[in-house]
């Protein structure tokens, strides 16, 4: 993943553990505050609440701990690989278009921004500048000319 991507991560860990957390286990106090347990819906949505968001720390911690960060100076943009800023046309449309693969965690197709493991950069990977990718998505096959790589 890149470092802007493993930064985020970890801001928004904080988040959850120094913000959400606290405000969950308020929202418990103050539900438990109203008497008894067995009948108490806002208690059991609190728990509730509390239980997911332990979920998403936790799941948050294991994705941190096993992302690599790659320099991509080091990389090179003769083919596309992850990290890889593609430029693209539509054989068909003559549409272009310019994606960057990324990590599934950094996903964020608004800032054009695809998961390696999304069908069309899979169909991108190891491909060069010139080269048309022949890809299988859910509305059929479409062909993308590569006419950039950068990073």
């Amino acid at each position: 993943m890149s470092e802007e991507g493993y930064k985020q991560l970890l801001e928004e860990l904080r988040h959850l553990e120094s913000v959400e957390r606290p405000r969950v286990v308020a929202a418990i106090a103050e539900a438990r505050d109203k008497g008894d347990l067995s009948e108490n819906a806002e208690y059991d949505a609190a728990k509730e609440a509390q239980g997911l968001l332990e979920m998403k720390i936790s799941q948050l911690k294991a994705t941190i701990g096993d992302a690599k960060i790659i320099d991509t100076s080091k990389l090179k943009a003769d083919t596309v690989q992850i990290l890889s800023k593609v430029e693209l046309k539509n054989v068909k449309t003559g549409m272009k278009m310019a994606y960057t693969l990324v990590a599934e965690s950094e996903a964020n197709l608004k800032l054009g921004k695809i998961s390696v493991n999304t069908p069309i950069a899979q169909g991108l990977l190891g491909k060069k500048v010139g080269d048309v990718a022949e890809i299988t998505i859910p509305q059929g096959k479409i062909s993308l000319e590569i006419l950039n790589i950068s990073f």
